[in-house]
């Protein structure tokens, strides 16, 4: 880190200490970047549900049992800029984050996984900017999903601006998982040993989840297709 952002660091926590977010709220324009992030999701999502529709009318397929979507709040985008070293501005924002503007969609099985990401990358206003397959390439605490930042322009009344969404895609007993790990692994006061002990129940629950999810698929698969 420069010894000018680094300064920036310091002045920055030591004037609004209880509230970093406020910075980012008395941005002129920070509401307008906002609304630009939400109307990117809606444009996402729209797309994913029209795939979805149409599977369902063509191959008698649901891929996709729920959408939802999140704006990362004022006081997380300040705090992961300071985290990365980066300057506090609208421009750093978007310059340095992909993940202000979330998606995450839940799928049935596996394969949906991958059948819902190549739908979507192929279309030819979306750009992919970068893949991490936590499914093939687990976290070491067991988190299994899939992440994509993909890129889409979206139209306003004087500009056509590109912006960029993450993409969270995994299964419903993946989700679940995820969202009593989240609970548990910030929960206070724990001692280091019983949170090593939960750390440990935690990931063999992921993996006992992740080879449900592979019996699950099996016997989808020799079911045979839906007609």
């Amino acid at each position: 880190m420069n010894a000018v952002k680094e300064f920036q660091k310091n002045i920055l926590a030591e004037s609004i200490p209880n509230h970093p977010e406020d910075i980012l709220l008395a941005f002129e324009d920070f509401e307008l970047l906002m609304m630009r992030y939400e109307s990117a999701i809606r444009e996402i999502q729209t797309k994913l549900e029209i795939l979805n529709a149409e599977l369902s009318l063509t191959q008698a397929d649901n891929p996709i049992t729920s959408i939802n979507s999140r704006l990362k709040k004022p006081a997380s985008i300040y705090g992961k800029l300071i985290r990365q070293g980066n300057e506090i501005s609208l421009e750093s924002v978007e310059e340095n984050l992909n993940d202000v503007a979330g998606i995450r969609v839940i799928c049935a099985f596996v394969d949906d996984i991958y059948k819902v990401a190549r739908m979507l990358v192929r279309q030819d206003d979306i750009k992919l900017i970068e893949i991490k397959d936590y499914i093939k390439n687990p976290k070491p605490n067991g988190y299994r999903s899939f992440h994509m930042i993909l890129e889409i322009p979206v139209f306003f009344a004087k500009e056509k601006k590109p912006i960029r969404v993450e993409v969270q895609i995994r299964t419903v007993a993946m989700d679940f998982w995820a969202s009593l790990e989240h609970q548990i692994r910030y929960k206070k006061g724990l001692p280091k040993e019983k949170a090593d002990d939960i750390a440990a129940e935690l990931k063999a629950c992921a993996d006992t989840i992740a080879d449900t999810d592979l019996r699950m698929l099996s016997i989808k698969e020799k079911l045979g297709p839906v007609t």
